[in-house]
């Protein structure tokens, strides 16, 4: 909240508070109109005067510091302060304030205990509003902080898949450039549409879940361009994905692996990759034949960066399950969009 809009909600709350009582204490009868501005507006300024001095002075000159002691000296200097200050506005103002209904004066020492009383509880409210404004701010700061630091290991973990996914591709692309093959400035052109997408449309917090699919097919011709007629996967996408939205680049992990990892020039044992769109969720399913000689000790870095990015969007709201059998490979993952 603004400064400016701060004060003015504070005079508006002392007004409405002065006002109230002044108009209950008018209404009763019991009180002439000149008593009421006296008692109540004069002596709400006192006590409100009181209020702002322990919530703007000494709670953060003092106690936030942690001098309790300076602390408590100052809130009994106050209340006697405030008191004599009070009992000095009563003895102007002796009809209206001192002066008992049977025409004896209000004794000093009683006078100046009531006044205490008043204003202990003004000194304890401004206490209350201090530590809990307090408490709040540092939850908003807390909040804060951690959503930056979220947001440093989101965008981290993003970081690491673009090196990640141009490692595993140029390894394709020379595989096909040392064959001499006719095919690799086609693979070099589906690499550049797929690295245009991943470094200038999906820079927000989720994409159009086609335009994510459209990206996972290029992947998978470019896949295609390496292995030729070798290549072989039932790719099948279902349901309704023109208006869903989706973390991006969160399912490519997944289908990295099954190719690095997996056999996909098998047409009897094909990469089978399903993905479904019901009602608002996301259901990804895919499965891969090992390579029982391949064991890549780097090969877990894009699985676990994708677990990493789930946890921090999509908490509670997914599931995954990861089936690592003696020859397949199987990843089932259901998220809510």
């Amino acid at each position: 909240m603004k400064k400016g809009w701060r004060i003015f909600c504070h005079i508006l709350i002392w007004l409405g508070f002065i006002a109230f009582f002044a108009s209950l204490a008018r209404y009763s009868g019991k009180m002439t109109i000149h008593a009421v501005l006296v008692v109540f507006v004069l002596y709400g300024v006192i006590n409100i005067s009181a209020f702002y001095i322990n919530y703007l002075v000494l709670i953060p000159r003092f106690l936030d510091k942690k001098k309790y002691k300076l602390y408590a000296l100052w809130i009994l200097a106050t209340l006697i302060g405030f008191g004599l200050i009070k009992y000095g506005a009563g003895a102007f103002f002796k009809s209206e304030i001192l002066m008992r209904t049977k025409g004896h004066e209000t004794t000093f020492i009683k006078y100046f205990s009531n006044t205490l009383i008043i204003t202990t509880i003004f000194l304890f409210l401004s206490a209350v509003l201090k530590f809990t404004n307090d408490w709040f701010l540092n939850e908003r700061i807390q909040r804060d902080l951690e959503n930056q630091r979220l947001s440093a290991e989101l965008s981290f973990l993003k970081s690491q898949i673009n090196p990640h996914f141009l490692f595993n591709s140029l390894n394709s692309i020379y595989s096909l450039a040392y064959q001499k093959s006719d095919t690799t400035p086609e693979a070099i052109l589906k690499l550049s549409e797929i690295m245009r997408y991943m470094l200038y449309e999906c820079n927000d917090n989720k994409v159009d879940l086609e335009r994510e699919l459209q990206y996972l097919h290029n992947y998978i011709d470019l896949q295609k361009i390496r292995f030729g007629d070798n290549a072989f996967i039932n790719f099948d996408v279902t349901g309704e994905v023109t208006s869903q939205q989706i973390v991006p680049l969160l399912l490519i992990s997944f289908i990295e692996n099954a190719f690095k990892h997996g056999i996909a020039n098998d047409a009897s044992t094909p990469i089978i990759l399903r993905i479904k769109v019901e009602d608002g969720h996301l259901f990804f399913f895919i499965q891969n034949k090992k390579h029982t000689h391949n064991r890549d000790s780097s090969g877990g870095i894009g699985l676990a960066n994708v677990r990493r990015r789930l946890d921090l969007l999509y908490p509670g709201k997914y599931n995954l399950d990861i089936r690592d059998e003696a020859d397949t490979y199987t990843c089932q993952l259901s998220l809510v969009l």
